[in-house]
């Protein structure tokens, strides 16, 4: 059986295209007194869904990201697999595996499905961590992402993910500000970095959350949840053909 990932933040993000107000907390959630964010696509949201990050994959390619979770509530090394079935994902079809199987990651978005895994993995840990509800958790790092972050850029081979000469980057911490965040003290300073690059097939390069130890010290954080571009495989189906992977493939950061 597949795994179902993204319904709900697909949900989520589709609401910045058709322009509608934010998700609606539920009944039990905390109340969220910061004002709902503008239906205004700002440009971080542009950059990370609403763009075709597929566009030039061809058929049979399989993208893969090295996972790595430090824990809690588990420490996980995998591999996520994403195989382009349509040219460039046009038909959104692309197959999604980890660890446990085929994960089903919907459709409806033109970006690169491995950024609805991990920020559905994300929320869903949260939700885990801290008894909260999971569209509170959802609408924190929508509100971020719609508050209009910086993009800039940054030298990929600083963070051990070979050179790329576009690499740009967004941060966000949705919890600094959080009138609720003393349900959740632990994550309050929760940063999320998003590093994206136009010569890397899918054009994403690596995602990462880190839970910085005490005295907001990110240099020995208390948890760390990474996916990182691994490498490409093509041809996977061809007949007779071996599969040939792709050059310029940088090594996973820890």
């Amino acid at each position: 059986m597949k795994r179902t990932y993204g319904g709900s933040l697909r949900a989520m993000v589709m609401a910045l295209v058709a322009a509608m107000p934010a998700v609606a907390m539920a009944a039990d959630a905390p109340a969220a007194s910061a004002s709902a964010p503008s239906a205004d696509i700002k440009p971080a949201e542009q950059l990370l869904f609403m763009q075709p990050h597929m566009n030039g994959v061809e058929p049979q390619t399989e993208l893969d990201y090295a996972v790595n979770y430090s824990g809690p509530p588990s420490k996980i090394s995998d591999t996520l697999r994403v195989l382009v079935v349509s040219p460039g994902n046009s038909k959104n079809d692309a197959k999604v595996t980890d660890r446990t199987g085929a994960v089903n990651v919907p459709g409806g978005l033109p970006c690169n499905p491995a950024i609805i895994y991990f920020l559905e993995h994300d929320v869903a840990e949260m939700e885990q961590l801290t008894g909260g509800q999971r569209r509170y958790f959802q609408q924190r790092v929508r509100m971020a992402l719609a508050a209009g972050p910086a993009i800039t850029p940054v030298s990929s081979e600083s963070l051990g993910l070979g050179k790329h000469a576009k690499a740009q980057q967004i941060v966000i911490q949705p919890y600094l500000n959080d009138p609720n965040a003393e349900r959740f003290t632990k994550y309050t300073a929760k940063r999320y970095t998003f590093v994206m690059a136009d010569d890397v097939p899918g054009r994403l390069l690596l995602i990462r959350t880190e839970v910085p130890g005490d005295g907001n010290d990110f240099a020995h954080p208390l948890q760390k949840e990474t996916i990182a571009y691994q490498g490409t495989l093509k041809n996977l189906n061809a007949p007779g053909g071996a599969p040939v992977k792709g050059a310029n493939a940088p090594r996973a950061s820890r």
